[in-house]
């Protein structure tokens, strides 16, 4: 898909940035998660190719569709985006007492490494297209003390991503993470 094809699926969106403190051993981030709402145009038989197009178009790779697990759990190696192509689901970011968001078809999620995510509860058609930075290969972390201090060397490690995954090279993603 080129790149103008790829703009037409892009609405304007505002986007909401949350900081995320460390909570007990999630160590969370100093870059806040990022919320694209109604970012993309979901025209489509098949809502999640849209993200899959979109998100490979801009360097983040490693497509899947699933949704969101219902336990507290993070990544130390890479940053995650998330689409959301069906349904709806209350999501609770930074573990026990972190934020707790609704999102909707058509959100983005950008996830810095190290920020836990949980699905609190979701309609039954809820469904999100992850993917990641190229280059970055993904680990999983449940919050266990003993994750704690590897996990905070692996998320100092992590690169800033080549490009916003909706909007590409100097898309929102930089303005709030920066990373020149």
């Amino acid at each position: 898909m080129k790149t103008d094809e790829v703009l037409t699926l892009v609405n304007e969106f505002r986007v909401e940035a949350i900081q995320i403190q460390p909570n007990g051993n999630i160590p969370n981030s100093e870059l806040p998660l990022l919320i694209y709402r109604r970012a993309v145009r979901l025209q489509s038989d098949d809502p999640a190719s849209v993200f899959e197009k979109l998100f490979e178009a801009n360097g983040w790779t490693g497509s899947w569709r699933d949704g969101v697990y219902d336990y507290h759990h993070y990544h130390s190696t890479a940053h995650e985006v998330l689409g959301v192509y069906e349904g709806n689901a209350t999501v609770n970011f930074g573990g026990e007492g972190g934020p707790i968001t609704k999102v909707w078809p058509g959100d983005v999620i950008i996830i810095p490494a190290g920020v836990s995510h949980r699905n609190l509860g979701a309609s039954p058609d809820f469904g999100v297209v992850g993917a990641y930075p190229k280059g970055q290969k993904v680990d999983m972390h449940h919050g266990k003390p003993e994750e704690l201090a590897k996990a905070e060397a692996n998320i100092a490690q992590v690169p800033m991503p080549e490009q916003d995954p909706v909007e590409g090279g100097d898309g929102a993603l930089r303005r709030y993470w920066g990373g020149d």
